[in-house]
């Protein structure tokens, strides 16, 4: 059976959380990012990742964060992935990646097809590539602001590393979502809130519903 893998990131409540693991999300994202209504301190997030340990993978998600700042993460909060979304070239996912020992994930901004050039760059170095939506403009948030692109872009995409899909997805739509771009795995955060920062359990449910039902149908 298909099993696409889905990313609930974004979470800052130990009742969101646990929606999510029982849902059966196989990433969690913790945002380190001042600027985001997702934001969470290094002991919110301690806490979270204990929650997921083992259950799901822990993502933590930067913003053109420092090296030091990096390893206070690595080092606290132990997560399985550290993601790279602001404008790090790829030889810093490369340091980052050797420094801490960890696999990387790296986000890429898209809106048409050139944009993906860029995914053949950091997949020589990154171990997941994010296709996000680019942000609109004047946007100080380089994601989660519920905006989608052109999925079928990313139809019969081969960079020889896995891919995931983000950028306004929501319960109505992922599956359309999943179909246009093949893509097997997904990441999803506006499209699980009531207001931004602040994360519906019931919506959670509902995305991870609609994903597995996609799964079961092949579709």
């Amino acid at each position: 059976m298909i099993h696409t893998k889905v990313k609930i990131c974004g979470l800052k409540t130990e009742a969101t959380m646990e929606a999510a693991l029982e849902a059966g999300a196989d990433m969690i994202g913790l945002m380190f990012f001042p600027k985001s209504p997702r934001h969470v301190s290094l002991t919110e997030a301690c806490k979270l990742a204990d929650m997921a340990r083992g259950k799901a993978e822990i993502v933590a998600v930067t913003v053109n964060m420092d090296l030091d700042g990096l390893s206070r993460i690595k080092e606290l909060v132990g997560p399985d992935i550290i993601q790279l979304h602001g404008s790090e070239p790829p030889e810093a996912c490369a340091a980052v990646k050797v420094m801490h020992d960890t696999k990387i994930m790296k986000a890429v901004a898209v809106s048409e097809r050139a944009d993906l050039e860029q995914g053949d760059y950091y997949a020589i170095v990154a171990d997941w590539l994010l296709f996000d939506a680019k942000p609109p403009k004047g946007s100080e948030l380089p994601g989660g602001n519920g905006v989608s692109y052109d999925w079928t872009l990313l139809k019969d995409l081969d960079l020889k590393k896995p891919f995931m899909l983000s950028g306004g997805l929501n319960p109505d739509n992922v599956v359309e979502a999943i179909r246009q771009s093949g893509a097997k795995a997904v990441d999803v955060s506006s499209g699980v809130e009531r207001e931004p920062g602040v994360k519906d359990e019931k919506l959670i449910k509902a995305f991870m519903a609609a994903v597995r039902d996609a799964d079961m149908s092949g579709s």
